[in-house]
């Protein structure tokens, strides 16, 4: 893996010795996951992990793949997908496409169910500069409209739509979305549509994207959206930390997701989760809920480690993190909201966080004013309520040890915090802002705002028992490299 670092702005060299720590720790984690992922090739075979081993195997080279870097696979990838596709029926094993070494510049294309779509190491597939290749599709219904512009939105570079068991995997190979052209046209306002993800997957089951790396996405990376039993696994994503929209993992209106031992350097959050934007989202009414976050390293100097919003107008529940590290990130935890957006945001659990160079350590808001349209119901009030935090340590903090604001008349209820120490750079005569806010903590340095000074016993709710995501069972599988390459 090669190591990618961005500037950290105004640090010490100490925070820059720590941030570089920080990222060599995380690369050598990421490298200890795989370990348990793909093996290089060896004597023609490979493994992987996946729900269930394929029957079939070819390469893009077979359906006239050509990996120069200038020549557009589009057709290729199209092809091949829809050629496999005969084996993803009942008793047909499904079938793996295998991307070889080399750069392979392609516009969007779908996937088809029980299939693994498998990068050699030095596979780099790469997102067509031709705007032309990139087809306008409807916005997702939960939003009403695409999220940086009203109207339709240009199609995902890897999608599918009501999809049975999908894998994206490999040795380690890239996925470049080539964003620059993305971003420099959305900064100057030349953009007639929103900006496609690097992956989209709606209306599914069973999707599993693990060691793999992806960089450089027009907007978010990894986009699960309307779908069920979602695995993000030993996934490294980078993005310039000055990109806009670059989040890592979004969840929206999803159900029983792992994400775990991923490395993210983003221009947005590193994981987001959601579920519709007012009235949209509430009128379709799907709630992501049943996640897990573990063993995430985050870089994101602009944006959240975690965050909860703003679009989360079919309820977000039933949320656990643990074991997270982050440097040079706003905000460890970001609980975004408004009037409007309805639902909720509960029973959200984090525990065992390492963090250094943070503006805030814990950021709530009910004040997040971006709206799809005029057409929210001002009565439509969000209910935040039973968010814990526990076993923090963050040092650098050069805000406040934490940001938190509920909504006049309607408070975030139901805060818990325990054993967090924040470590500011400067001292502060009110280390913490709280307004609408009713809570408990114990263990707390600084000591918190009066709102969280209620009585406790000392340790804060995390859930004991098992998601039944953490059973889906992933089988070792071998496979020849096809004759063809």
């Amino acid at each position: 893996m090669a190591l990618q670092t961005q500037p950290v702005p105004n640090a010490s060299p100490l925070h820059v010795l720590r941030y570089v720590c920080v990222l060599l720790l995380a690369a050598s984690a990421t490298v200890a996951a795989r370990r348990h992922g793909p093996a290089a090739p060896i004597a023609g075979q490979s493994m992987y992990l996946a729900p269930s081993c394929r029957a079939h195997t070819a390469s893009l080279t077979d359906f006239g793949g050509v990996g120069d870097g200038t020549t557009s696979n589009t057709a290729a990838f199209k092809s091949a997908v829809d050629h496999l596709s005969q084996y993803s029926g009942e008793g047909g094993g499904g079938a793996m496409l295998y991307v070889p070494a080399g750069k392979w510049l392609t516009g969007p294309f779908n996937l088809t169910s029980h299939f693994t779509l498998f990068l050699h190491s030095d596979a780099v597939i790469l997102g067509s500069q031709d705007m032309g290749e990139w087809p306008i599709i409807d916005p997702l219904p939960s939003y009403g409209r695409g999220r940086d512009k009203a109207g339709g939105r240009y199609a995902s570079l890897i999608g599918g739509s009501n999809l049975t068991d999908v894998v994206i995997t490999g040795a380690n190979g890239t996925i470049d979305g080539q964003g620059a052209m993305w971003w420099s046209k959305f900064h100057s306002n030349k953009l007639k549509y929103t900006r496609g993800y690097l992956i989209e997957v709606m209306h599914s089951d069973t999707v599993v994207i693990s060691n793999v790396t992806l960089v450089n996405s027009p907007a978010w990376n990894i986009h699960p959206v309307y779908s069920s039993n979602i695995v993000v696994q030993g996934v490294t994503i980078l993005a310039p930390t000055h990109s806009p929209n670059t989040d890592g993992i979004n969840p929206d209106s999803c159900s029983h997701v792992r994400i775990e031992d991923c490395y993210i350097v983003s221009g947005d959050d590193c994981v987001a989760i959601k579920s519709g934007w007012d009235e949209y989202g509430i009128a379709y009414g799907m709630p992501s809920q049943h996640i897990v976050v573990r063993r995430l390293t985050c870089v994101s100097p602009t944006s959240a480690v975690i965050a909860l919003g703003s679009e989360m107008s079919g309820g977000i529940s039933d949320v656990r993190a643990e074991d997270i590290t982050a440097v040079n990130s706003e905000s460890a935890v970001r609980i975004k909201t408004a009037v409007g957006r309805g639902a909720y945001v509960r029973d959200v659990f984090v525990r065992g966080m390492s963090l250094d160079t943070m503006k805030w350590v814990f950021w709530m808001t009910g004040n997040y004013k971006s709206h799809p349209d005029d057409g929210y119901d001002p009565n439509a009030i969000p209910v935040v309520d039973n968010i814990s935090y526990q076993d923090v340590v963050a040092t650098g903090v050069y805000k406040e040890a934490a940001r938190l604001e509920g909504i006049q008349g309607a408070p975030f209820r139901g805060i818990c915090i325990a054993n967090v120490t924040a470590t500011l750079s400067k001292s502060r005569k009110y280390p913490w802002t709280c307004t609408d806010i009713e809570g408990v903590s114990t263990g707390v340095t600084p000591a918190p705002c009066q709102p969280l000074q209620g009585a406790h016993d000392g340790a804060c709710p995390f859930p004991t028992d098992t998601l039944p995501i953490d059973q889906l069972v992933m089988q070792q599988c071998a496979y020849s490299v096809p004759a063809s390459i």
